[in-house]
């Protein structure tokens, strides 16, 4: 059987939080929610926690000022098909991506690599033992605020990582914490929704993770959740800066909080590329 050609993907993850990446150069691909609805559907398409789409600055209405019009944009979607504004794992892998493809280069004169997002120009340097470096901007405590996951209450801290979050330090059994309802939260505070940690302390410098994301559930890892608890804990100990080794259910990221910024690095992996059937890819925007 011979498919008919339509757009070239590919697949990745960091640290089990996976993506499907749309090369998109030209700015010519149009990704509506139920394309990345039905590309994300482990059942009817290929499966993913989200989509990211490859292309432009200048090609995306919505992009933040200041980020020049060359400049390569993680064009990121949950796999609800919303937009979201980061992720840090999505742009370790985007940029492993645009490394491993030539559509960028980096080097030992010059390791890092710009890369535009719904939250800011973010700086990433990817090293040879295949860890990647984001530098994801200042982590903004905006006080406390509680949610209630699994019928009890849990009190956290909000945290701005360029997206939401509420970081809920719990004292133990985060294994047996029921993660695939829905949490329900402060919808004054979080008005485009949240993204909700819980946090374990895990011995001295570490923690543990688990994460319902905003528009997809709970997924084996997020990167800019794991900056939010990072700083959820140390705030926990009384310490403004500082890092974190964060376990998640996908595999270990460090994070690095400074008065300045915060600094995530984690695994980016490849594991596959081809191209979807035309015929397939245009039925999706039929009513």
């Amino acid at each position: 059987m011979q498919l008919n050609r339509g757009p070239e993907f590919a697949k990745g993850n960091g640290t089990e939080n996976d993506f499907l990446i749309l090369p998109d150069p030209a700015g010519e691909l149009n990704l509506t929610p139920a394309r990345v609805r039905a590309l994300c559907d482990r059942r009817r398409g290929l499966g993913a926690d989200g989509v990211l789409r490859v292309v432009r600055t200048g090609d995306i209405d919505d992009a933040p000022a200041g980020i020049p019009a060359r400049t390569w944009f993680m064009d990121y979607r949950n796999a609800d098909g919303s937009i979201a504004e980061m992720c840090g794992n999505g742009v370790r892998v985007f940029a492993r991506y645009l490394v491993g493809t030539g559509l960028a280069e980096t080097s030992s004169e010059q390791p890092e690599l710009p890369i535009g997002t719904r939250a800011g120009l973010r700086t990433v340097s990817t090293h040879p033992d295949g860890q990647v470096s984001v530098d994801m901007g200042p982590a903004t405590v905006h006080g406390e605020s509680s949610a209630t996951v699994d019928g009890s209450s849990r009190k956290g801290l909000a945290v701005d990582v360029g997206n939401p979050h509420l970081a809920c330090v719990v004292q133990e059994g985060l294994e047996r914490v029921d993660l695939s309802a829905v949490p329900h939260y402060d919808a004054e505070l979080f008005t485009n929704g949240v993204n909700i940690e819980l946090v374990q302390d895990d011995g001295p410098g570490r923690v543990r993770m688990r994460v319902h994301e905003r528009g997809v559930g709970e997924t084996r890892s997020c990167g800019t959740g794991t900056v939010a608890a990072a700083v959820a804990s140390l705030h926990a100990d009384g310490h403004p800066t500082g890092r974190r080794i964060v376990e998640v259910p996908g595999g270990t990221v460090e994070v690095e909080v400074t008065a300045r910024t915060s600094v995530l690095t984690g695994p980016a992996v490849l594991v596959g590329h081809g191209r979807l059937d035309a015929d397939w890819w245009q039925r999706l925007d039929q009513p």
